[in-house]
């Protein structure tokens, strides 16, 4: 991957934060921001081409909005044809990280928190991030949901990194239920699972403070209550459960729809 950070836009409300959380992760990270808006070609009449430049005039204000946020940035522009899914998915090969805003107009993203957003976190080659249109409070730590699984490795990664960029702490959270629990396993083994998954990365972040938080009840709710919390929210694609061939477990898919803070939603190895 490249050190490039893409963020789609529509002009939209949402699209306009995640311009700025885009430009921010991107100054974070010494990258260049792309900034990228897709449409499907209508069928129209040969002598009535379409008039791109009030597509392009987007995409340009949006560019200025991100380099009033970090003046320093290096911003490159793209108006593409294609489905929208499509086009991220092709610009997540070369990409760092793809920000995109939880709902659009219609035109590049429609409604994102459905089936596009969830078929983009599926199949991007790169952290996806879906970022609301309050701008998150960067006091607030950074939540990451910790279910055990060799798949999650890459998010725990990415989380790490992130909270080393933004200098925040890092909440890690392993929720269960007692009562599905194995027989003999109680909070001590939670509490196990979810230290040897962060376990390994001080010596890379020494600066990242980390805090463990086992909280008991159902995985999904817990999260979504204690994303009220965070500045972002970080979950890999796949877990455990569910069928092996869903790309997207259900878990990912009920952040998308209901965090209260931006979520990256992270794939692990193939």
């Amino acid at each position: 991957m490249g050190n490039v950070v893409v963020v789609g836009v529509d002009g939209s409300s949402a699209s306009l934060a995640a311009v700025d959380e885009a430009a921010q992760a991107a100054q974070r990270r010494r990258a260049e921001l792309r900034v990228v808006y897709a449409f499907d070609w209508p069928v129209r009449p040969l002598y009535a081409p379409l008039d791109t430049a009030p597509l392009r005039a987007l995409v340009k204000e949006a560019a200025q909005r991100a380099k009033s946020v970090a003046p320093q940035l290096e911003v490159s522009e793209a108006v593409l044809t294609g489905e929208v899914v499509s086009v991220l998915e092709a610009e997540s090969r070369a990409a760092d990280l793809i920000v995109v805003g939880s709902r659009g107009r219609g035109g590049f993203i429609g409604m994102l928190v459905g089936s596009k957003a969830v078929t983009l976190a599926a199949y991007s080659h790169c952290p996806v991030m879906v970022v609301r249109g309050d701008e998150p409070d960067p006091t607030r730590p950074i939540l990451l949901a910790v279910d055990g699984s060799p798949m999650g490795e890459k998010a725990v990664d990415f989380a790490f990194a992130e909270a080393s960029l933004r200098g925040a702490e890092l909440v890690g959270v392993h929720a269960w239920m007692p009562d599905r629990a194995p027989a003999g396993a109680g909070t001590e083994t939670a509490e196990r699972l979810l230290a040897r998954a962060l376990a390994g990365r001080a010596e890379k972040y020494p600066d990242v403070t980390v805090r463990h938080d086992v909280i008991s009840g159902e995985v999904r709710e817990v999260l979504i209550e204690t994303s009220k919390a965070a500045q972002l929210t970080v979950v890999g694609a796949r877990g455990r459960g569910g069928f092996l061939g869903l790309l997207l477990g259900s878990v990912s898919q009920a952040l998308l729809h209901h965090a209260h803070s931006p979520v990256a939603v992270v794939r692990g190895n193939d």
